[in-house]
């Protein structure tokens, strides 16, 4: 039964990288690596499995497509264990990056807009990324500038913190605008 890890890429991909160990190699000739990274030379494979069992540790093809192909002399639970930690560690550091939605309407009084722009610099400061959209219904799309308005005004409220990443668009009824954190 040949032994595999998986690893994440991205969220939908993933990528199953298949190692042989011990018996799995049937190679006739390997370049053999000691567990401590010193080359041992051009063996046969039944020669780096007696090595690995001289050490009580395992014979891992870590480079099948090399001439000779290459192996190595390690502890492979050890390893498997290694490189998880080292995956769980790397996932920890990332930084998942949110969007957060605030809708408007082109006829907002100020105080409202004050709230809503007070909650976007909220959200640009914990580090998220903000859609701000202005949507129109009715007769107001005959009117889209007040929308553009608002959004200006919007985009004073903000500036300290934010800054725009994708400028007011019309999209349908929507007039949407993106703000991210201010970059140092």
């Amino acid at each position: 039964m040949p032994a595999f890890f998986i690893s994440k890429i991205n969220r939908r991909c993933w990528i199953i990288k298949e190692l042989q160990i011990n018996e799995q190699i049937r190679d006739k000739e390997i370049r053999l690596i000691d567990a401590d990274g010193e080359q041992l030379g051009i063996v046969s494979s039944i020669r780096g499995m007696e090595v690995a069992d001289e050490r009580k540790m395992d014979l891992v093809k870590i480079a099948p497509k090399a001439k000779p192909p290459v192996c190595k002399v390690m502890d492979y639970g050890k390893y498997k264990y290694e490189l998880a930690k080292r995956e769980k560690e790397a996932r920890k550091k990332q930084k998942t990056i949110t969007v957060k939605e605030i809708r408007l309407s082109p006829n907002i009084e100020s105080h409202d807009l004050n709230v809503k722009a007070r909650q976007a610099v909220g959200f640009l400061k914990d580090g998220d990324k903000v859609k701000v959209s202005v949507r129109f219904r009715g007769r107001e799309m005959g009117h889209t500038e007040m929308g553009r308005v608002v959004l200006k005004d919007f985009i004073k409220l903000t500036e300290e913190v934010g800054e725009i990443e994708k400028h007011p668009k019309l999209e349908g009824r929507n007039m949407v605008m993106y703000l991210g954190p201010k970059t140092e």
